[in-house]
């Protein structure tokens, strides 16, 4: 099994798949409001159809609310992926 590298320390990819374009490009634009980012890289998300976006955040460029946010948050060792997930 192929395993993706890992985005440097203090950067995410992010990856939202939605059923219209325009609803994962709202999402995407929620996320550059609040994060540094990459410009967004898009694909199909599958044979139903739909779009898949692609970018990197910068975590260490955020905004409020999300320098707040990050600032108090723990990860949870308990999250799991999502059952399509690898």
């Amino acid at each position: 099994m192929e395993h993706e590298a890992l985005p440097s320390d203090e950067h995410a990819e992010i990856r939202i798949v939605a059923a219209r374009p325009e609803v994962a490009r709202r999402v995407a634009e929620v996320l550059r409001h609040c994060f540094a980012s990459t410009e967004q890289r898009s694909y199909p998300a599958g044979p139903e159809g739909g779009t898949r976006l692609h970018l990197t955040l910068d975590t260490r460029h955020a905004a409020e609310p999300a320098r707040s946010w990050l600032a108090t948050s723990e990860s949870s060792e308990q999250a799991q992926a999502h059952s399509d997930e690898v």
